[in-house]
């Protein structure tokens, strides 16, 4: 394994991600430019590399409170294609955060690619907090893609909240979530995505609502300006007595588009699933009232959108 020294070009990155600009103590695995260089664990929390596929397995012990992991992937070099798979096993009743996320640097000519395959098993009474942050940076023509994928399996009263935010430079995303969730389990999801330019960014839920007293809420909320398009998709399905709301809220400026395709389907005569959308431009009385206090129409743009995406 290689020795964990980071450039200012990485810790940048690091940053922008994790909110971090290098190694930080506790559970710790550090991917750059498509290879592990530093791996931490502590007593509770063990990081295993995979034998058999790039990736790691996450072991958390039943009971822990109060811990963090922090897995953040930096890339740097142009043309660069890794594909990692992660797999998480939070124990019984434990309760930790898990930080997450991919900046890319490309200043080349070649496409970057980072596809992070991530399957989370949470036993009986597990709580986790996930964090993923995606960001984009770099003068070359290259492209940076980012094609995340999630599965997702919460044993009975277990909860994952997610919360994904891409605001800046990545090219094209196609981000796949796929959850079942058993008896009294809690699934909450948050994510924010802004695009410019002629970007691409595509959402692709999938729930099944397994357990009697199984819930999930889901709130998307995103901004296309430019050129730039965006696909929203969210497939509900009600197995049992449960509870399901989504919640799609987008702006669109200049050229930019949207789309938002609800699917809710009851095989449950107590499934309850709701499903809401809204797509338009910043209203004009908002930017008026704002002038009105001093500031500029692009000001005023840039304020709305930032507090729309808080």
């Amino acid at each position: 394994m290689e020795k964990a020294e980071l450039s200012k070009m990485e810790s940048k990155l690091l940053m922008a991600i994790a909110d971090i600009p290098g190694i930080t103590p506790g559970a710790f695995s550090l991917r750059k430019n498509g290879k592990p260089v530093y791996v931490n664990t502590t007593p509770n929390i063990n990081i295993i590399k995979k034998e058999d596929k790039p990736g790691i397995d996450i072991y958390i012990r039943a009971d822990t409170k109060d811990e963090e992991v922090h897995i953040p992937v930096v890339i740097t070099e142009s043309g660069i294609s890794d594909t990692v798979y992660n797999d998480f096993y939070v124990g019984k009743n434990a309760d930790v955060v898990i930080n997450a996320g991919c900046g890319i640097h490309n200043d080349g000519c070649t496409d970057t690619h980072h596809n992070g395959i991530h399957r989370f098993f949470l036993d009986e009474g597990a709580k986790v907090k996930y964090v993923e942050k995606h960001y984009g940076e770099g003068s070359g023509d290259g492209k940076r893609v980012l094609d995340p994928v999630t599965e997702v399996t919460l044993g009975k009263n277990a909860t994952l909240e997610m919360y994904t935010t891409q605001i800046k430079g990545v090219d094209s995303t196609v981000r796949n979530t796929e959850a079942k969730l058993d008896d009294n389990s809690t699934l909450l999801v948050s994510e924010k995505i802004m695009t410019h330019g002629v970007q691409h960014a595509e959402t692709n839920f999938s729930v099944n609502l397994d357990g009697k007293g199984s819930s999930c809420q889901v709130t998307s909320r995103s901004v296309a300006t430019e050129s730039s398009t965006q696909k929203f998709v969210s497939e509900i399905y009600g197995n049992n007595e449960c509870f399901c709301h989504v919640e799609c809220d987008a702006i669109i400026k200049e050229n930019g588009k949207v789309v938002s395709t609800p699917a809710i389907v009851a095989n449950c005569l107590d499934a309850n699933l709701i499903h809401e959308a809204a797509i338009g431009k910043i209203a004009g009385a908002q930017i008026t009232k704002l002038m009105t206090l001093g500031l500029t129409e692009k000001e005023a743009e840039d304020a709305i959108i930032n507090g729309f995406l808080q």
